[in-house]
């Protein structure tokens, strides 16, 4: 297929529409409006609809309405307004409700800056609402990445019946890169999908608890909450094989670099400027930030690797909590961070690898 120039956050959203999407309900906030503005326009061409609520919650509770239907749904927002959504995103979860959202981080804690950042990833990847729910989280470090996470975060959600989110930044949002987007499912495709759903979806047929059809949260039964619990942990669980990871060069590398998202495209480039230099170092990237790949750490050469960089748009750290969890202090871990609606730069974790190197941690 032939590729095209496009925004990030339009990019997004074509995807999501060749994917199935037929609902988006959201609200405007810095860096991802363009993702409600396209959907505006696009929706009506493929027969969907777009709603923009009178707030992030109203939005996300259409979402979880039109979803609950059995129509592939989605939402969008940055930080701030992901708080304001999580509790419709509780109500998915808990309702076993397949929904993808967005979040184009910005700066924070609280409203915090407009420009980008990486402050969100505690947020996604433990606790995106109350009730101790999981879901698959994907960071693209692209635009052509976050186009295909988009598209397969639409299957991933029907096949668990629970809400995926892809976790991005102000800078995928707002960057424009060639894509190439996936084909564009038929209306035939698109009904059969929703068909698929009606043994469980809220169509007006009685509810059947047994078989796990569709429950208002608030309504559970005792025995009926706690067994549904345990055949969420059991999904849960099942995630291991869907983590993914990328590895580069740490072959033989002596620091190996762990990042996700834009901090990662940017630590690869750096990883190639070191290299020319003569620098044994190399980039491990978590591709699902939840489930994260652990597996990948047990890949890499303890015996070659001195330390691990950990690189964030964030202080303080938060993905280094898992960093160190999977590296279970066999290695030292140093950070290089930023915030507050500061870019990462390449110069910055090449000086840091330069300082580590030269004191032979």
């Amino acid at each position: 297929m032939a590729r095209v120039f496009m925004k990030g956050s339009e990019a997004v959203a074509e995807a999501a529409v060749r994917a199935g999407c037929r609902f988006f309900a959201g609200y405007p906030i810095t860096p991802q409006n363009e993702v409600p503005e396209y959907f505006a326009r696009r929706m009506p061409e493929v027969g969907g609809v777009f709603v923009q609520g009178e707030s992030e919650v109203a939005s996300v509770n259409m979402v979880y309405g039109a979803a609950s239907a059995g129509t592939r749904s989605m939402t969008s927002s940055s930080s701030p307004g992901i708080s304001l959504k999580s509790e419709g995103i509780s109500y998915c979860a808990s309702a076993r409700i397949p929904m993808v959202y967005c979040n184009f981080q910005r700066g924070g804690p609280g409203v915090g800056a407009i420009q980008p950042a990486q402050m969100d990833y505690l947020q996604a990847t433990k606790a995106s609402g109350n009730g101790g729910f999981e879901m698959i989280v994907l960071a693209p470090s692209t635009v052509q990445e976050a186009v295909d996470m988009t598209y397969k975060a639409f299957d991933l959600a029907d096949r668990d019946r629970n809400p995926v989110l892809i976790l991005a930044d102000g800078v995928i949002a707002t960057v424009m890169e060639p894509v190439e987007l996936p084909e564009m499912k038929s209306p035939e495709e698109v009904k059969a999908i929703k068909d698929g759903k009606k043994s469980w979806a809220c169509i007006g047929h009685k509810i059947d608890y047994k078989n796990r059809a569709w429950i208002e949260p608030g309504q559970w039964k005792t025995e009926i909450q706690q067994k549904c619990n345990e055949e969420c942990a059991a999904l849960y669980e099942s995630w291991k094989k869907d983590a993914e990871a990328e590895l580069y060069q740490t072959e033989d590398a002596e620091i190996i670099i762990t990042a996700y998202g834009i901090s990662a495209r940017i630590a690869k480039s750096a990883v190639d400027i070191l290299r020319k230099q003569g620098v044994k170092v190399g980039l491990l990237r978590p591709i699902t930030v939840h489930p994260f790949p652990f597996y990948a750490f047990d890949k890499i050469d303890f015996d070659k690797v001195k330390a691990f960089l950990d690189v964030e748009m964030s202080i303080p750290a938060q993905m280094i909590q898992d960093v160190d969890t999977a590296v279970r202090g066999r290695k030292p871990i140093e950070t290089c961070l930023c915030s507050g609606g500061n870019i990462m730069s390449r110069e910055a974790i090449i000086e840091k690898v330069l300082s580590m190197k030269e004191q032979e941690v």
